[in-house]
């Protein structure tokens, strides 16, 4: 049986205005995802700005998604029309470091064992 897919991805976006846009794009791809029979295929996402502390390290605005599979996540990136216009979106956004060293994509199985 295979675990869910966790992706974390994590934005540098200084300016509160486009971090807003990037919330409002987002909004944009959880109501258009979907495969090509329709059906959408997110099992749950959240996005917000994180909240001021050193730790942050600059990061500024956080999404979280979870996926059924790894197939999914792979669908999403690479054939998603939402998510490309969700990408198209962010490169107009003043991301410190360009998106390159201002974006981190993280994503993994979680540990059935944990909470």
């Amino acid at each position: 049986m295979s675990s869910r897919i966790h992706r974390v991805t994590m934005f540098k976006l200084p300016s509160p205005p486009d971090q807003q846009k990037l919330l409002e794009a987002y909004k944009v791809l959880e109501r258009e995802h979907k495969k090509e029979d329709g059906k959408p295929y997110i099992l749950s996402m959240k996005t917000g700005v994180t909240i001021s502390d050193p730790r942050s390290r600059g990061w500024t605005v956080v999404n979280k998604a979870e996926f059924a599979s790894l197939e999914d996540m792979q669908y999403y990136d690479k054939e998603c029309k939402a998510h490309a216009a969700l990408k198209e979106k962010v490169k107009t956004l003043g991301i410190q470091g360009g998106v390159l060293y201002g974006i981190m994509v993280v994503y993994f199985e979680a540990d059935p064992f944990t909470l």
